[in-house]
């Protein structure tokens, strides 16, 4: 069972987290926590200094945390971006197309299942910021 997921090749970061509104005041905090309806944009600024973000999913149904991760992700953040929370076995595959290269769930996932989640699609019909092309895209290579 897998209480945390990385595919990220470097070792996850053990930094101690701290909220948004707490990071915005602190000139040594490296690792920051987005909470649903906050904004992922107050962290553009300063970007290079952080080697975490977590975004919480307090409940499976608030997908706010998808837009945090692509924001950041179009906005060239490379560090880790963590999914922390009510993380479902079929969010996986959706959250690593919006960013995410971490995960540490509520309860621990299934080793088997997990791997299966991630082989699920291997081909997307939109653009992804986990570097795969779209299926249309594909369709037209030769163009």
């Amino acid at each position: 069972m897998a209480d945390f997921i990385t595919l990220r090749s470097d070792e996850a970061t053990q930094e101690p987290v701290v909220t948004l509104e707490s990071f915005a005041g602190q000139s040594n905090a490296t690792a920051v926590r987005i909470e649903p309806g906050e904004d992922a944009r107050l962290l553009l600024g300063q970007l290079d200094r952080i080697s975490l973000v977590e975004v919480n999913f307090p409940a499976y149904t608030d997908g706010r945390g998808y837009s945090a991760a692509q924001i950041l992700r179009e906005s060239g953040y490379t560090g880790e971006l963590r999914a922390v929370g009510d993380v479902l076995i079929d969010q996986l595959a959706y959250m690593r197309r919006c960013g995410f290269d971490s995960f540490k769930p509520n309860a621990p996932l299934d080793d088997a299942d997990v791997e299966a989640a991630f082989a699920r699609y291997p081909d997307v019909y939109q653009k992804t910021i986990d570097g795969r092309t779209p299926i249309w895209a594909k369709r037209h290579e030769d163009a």
